[in-house]
């Protein structure tokens, strides 16, 4: 019967992971911890109103919407379901209360202590650390439980039953850990495939347009710019407009010349070199224009990697990084490059100390026409992602406002341009 009845608590508990993915995964109140702390507050409490009572004691898995709200909704959740757990435990009352308030807020600590590292490890090793949150309520939970019988009039007497009940509550409060866990990754891991397909797409599409469009520009800019240096060498009376034109449709083509690299980045002339070399020369470009504005510019080799790529397209991207990242900077403040290799790749991090972005702008980066700068376009960020994600890289933005921004440029060691040469 006692399998049957935490059964039931498995479904309980599961239960809310099927309700916001199904019924209010596109509404911003799915993903409210306000909201995810009241559904895991109101599966705790069910599976104590059905807990199941045998050999002087109640069976339930209350601590597993508990672990789950602290990991996949955040502090605020996690204390919302304890106070749910508190409330409903206070309303059945009883000899031993003082013992599940002392369970309740000891069975929090360790899933609180791991929540500071939860989201630093991938998925699957996220599950692994769910699965060792679990086991601790589950043993606090047993603690507890044996205790009551010491404070009550039965003497405990660990026969076969209750051998019996201990271990298939154990089994099944960790499977349903297991199963909430994978249940909550595999929604997060669609909702991530979601937005990369949308945000594909929308790159796809813009590529194609600023292909057309750069390409149906450029044919009469460069008719112009023809006929402007032949004039220039005939007409004495306007001679000093000619160098501001000709700049200004110089400035024109790069722009389109950006467009057309964003569309469809080329790769001239691949060669295999050594990145530190690289990231040293990108230290030393850029050190006089941070010095310009007293931004001091540092680097830090600590790979000897090489990789097999275009250098110069690869040096475009990382100097736009780098500018954006001096440029965000104020005075007296402080820019660092940091070559690493990790694993299978290596990667290339941008620190600064200016002032952050916000959540909302972290999002947008790399969108066509969002820039924190005045009068920037964002075109050069969206090049320069591009031009890395066609290398098989990866470009990471974290930041916090008022404390800087790290930006993580990922290669990999061995990619398609190395199986080529081959």
């Amino acid at each position: 019967m006692i399998v049957e009845k935490l059964l039931l608590h498995v479904l309980i508990v599961i239960a809310p992971v099927l309700s916001y993915t199904f019924l209010l995964e596109n509404k911003k109140i799915g993903k409210s911890p306000y909201f995810l702390g009241i559904l895991y507050g109101a599966s705790a409490s069910l599976c104590m109103y059905f807990a199941y009572f045998d050999s002087g004691l109640y069976w339930d898995l209350r601590y597993v919407p508990l672990v789950l709200s602290i990991f996949y909704g955040g502090p605020i959740s996690g204390i919302i379901t304890l106070a749910a757990i508190l409330v409903t435990r206070t309303a059945l009352g009883g000899d031993t209360l003082y013992l599940g308030y002392i369970s309740a807020f000891t069975a929090c600590i360790v899933p609180f202590v791991l929540y500071k590292y939860f989201w630093r490890y991938p998925p699957r090793k996220r599950i692994y650390v769910s699965i060792i949150a679990g086991f601790w309520p589950a043993f606090v939970q047993l603690l507890v439980l044996m205790s009551s019988y010491f404070i009550g009039e039965n003497e405990l007497q660990l026969d076969q039953e209750i051998i019996l009940f201990i271990t298939v509550f154990g089994i099944l409060q960790i499977l349903a850990v297991v199963f909430a866990s994978i249940l909550n990754e595999a929604v997060i891991e669609r909702n991530l495939m979601k937005d990369e397909i949308r945000r594909s797409e929308k790159q796809h599409t813009l590529g194609e347009l600023a292909a057309s469009i750069a390409h149906e520009v450029r044919n009469p800019l460069t008719v112009v710019k023809g006929f402007l240096q032949l004039m220039a060498g005939e007409d004495e009376r306007h001679k000093h407009y000619y160098p501001l034109i000709l700049s200004e449709l110089e400035r024109a083509e790069n722009i389109i010349s950006d467009y057309l690299n964003f569309a469809k980045p080329e790769f001239k002339k691949i060669e295999t070199f050594p990145i530190g070399v690289l990231v040293m020369e990108l230290s030393i470009l850029l050190n006089p224009y941070a010095l310009k504005d007293g931004i001091s510019l540092t680097h830090s080799i600590e790979s000897d990697a090489e990789i097999t790529t275009d250098r110069n397209q690869l040096k475009q991207a990382l100097i736009n990084i780098l500018k954006n990242a001096v440029e965000a900077t104020p005075k007296e403040g402080r820019v660092s490059i940091k070559l690493i290799t990790d694993g299978e790749q290596v990667k290339i991090i941008v620190r600064d100390t200016g002032k952050g972005m916000t959540k909302e702008q972290l999002s947008r980066i790399g969108s066509l026409f969002f820039s924190t700068k005045e009068q920037g376009t964002g075109l050069g960020t969206m090049v320069s992602i591009r031009i890395i994600e066609s290398m098989g890289g990866k470009v990471e933005y974290t930041s916090k406002t008022g404390k800087g921004t790290k930006v993580s440029v990922s290669l990999p060691l061995k990619n398609s341009f190395e199986e080529e040469t081959v």
